[in-house]
């Protein structure tokens, strides 16, 4: 793999990822809600709103660890490859994940902390350590680490779930949309209170992210999107992921191995 294409992925999985339909089966349906409101500008009934996002946040996925194995194809700009992503996930502490492409060989392995970025481009004898602020160069400081594990795992981005959104209910199926700080929101759940969608857009910044989670699976007692499809523009950019877990588990034990050979050197 041309060096090029390597720094590509490492930029899509540590950028896209951070900053950033309907489901194929509806496994666990609520009742169906007949409240409605019609336009962007009805204030939504306090108590239903509150009730709403409860509920909303009780179908959330609640795990300590998690590992999932994801075949993934990247296109950037027209440039297609694919690639496996092996992640694992301690709750609010690490993200870790090792990339491999043709023939299982592993190309590179991240480390992602609510502090810092950390990457080995294994193909090159490169690495790079950042600081997580080091992504507000390319996403809105809204953005934080529990925004990539929500991403990961199918939930809701947690700042989208505050009592000055917007509410929209249709057959079951709720909208929440609205404002934060420089950000433009819209989420979209089925009537299990799953995300099927969510958009963000920042104009000014000419930034936008469209979520879409499908294929909806049980494991370990846990809906989770098997289908995680991100569509993200970046300026002059334009960036297609979609990831397909093949595997997925559950509060198992886990390893995060991670080291820098000596004879790395820091990339450019």
């Amino acid at each position: 793999m041309k060096r090029n294409i390597l720094n590509n992925l490492l930029l899509v999985y540590c950028i896209l990822t951070i900053i950033s339909c309907k489901a194929h089966k509806q496994l666990v349906p609520t009742p169906r809600i007949t409240h409605t409101i019609t336009t962007p500008t009805t204030t939504p009934d306090e108590t239903l709103l509150r009730n709403q996002l409860a509920a909303i946040k009780g179908r959330q996925i609640v795990f300590n660890t998690f590992s999932g194995r994801a075949n993934t194809k990247l296109n950037i700009n027209g440039d297609s490859n694919d690639v496996t992503l092996n992640i694992r996930i301690s709750r609010d502490k690490e993200i870790w994940v090792s990339i491999t492409a043709l023939l299982g060989i592993e190309v590179a392995r991240a480390v992602i902390t609510p502090d810092s970025i950390k990457i080995v481009n294994k193909l090159q004898g490169l690495y790079t350590i950042k600081s997580f602020s080091y992504i507000y160069e390319y996403a809105s400081k809204q953005v934080n680490y529990k925004t990539l594990e929500s991403l990961l795992v199918g939930n809701a981005m947690p700042e989208l779930l505050n009592e000055n959104t917007s509410l929209q209910t249709d057959n079951g199926n709720i909208t929440l949309s609205g404002n934060l700080q420089d950000l433009i929101y819209k989420l979209m759940l089925g009537p299990d209170m799953k995300v099927s969608q969510f958009n963000l857009a920042n104009q000014s910044a000419g930034q936008s992210l469209q979520v879409n989670n499908t294929n909806f699976i049980q494991a370990a007692n846990r809906i989770i999107p098997s289908q995680i499809d991100i569509s993200s523009i970046i300026k002059d950019k334009k960036i297609l992921a979609n990831l397909h877990y093949t595997k997925v588990d559950f509060d198992q034990q886990l390893e995060f191995p991670f080291n820098i050979p000596e004879r790395y050197a820091p990339a450019n």
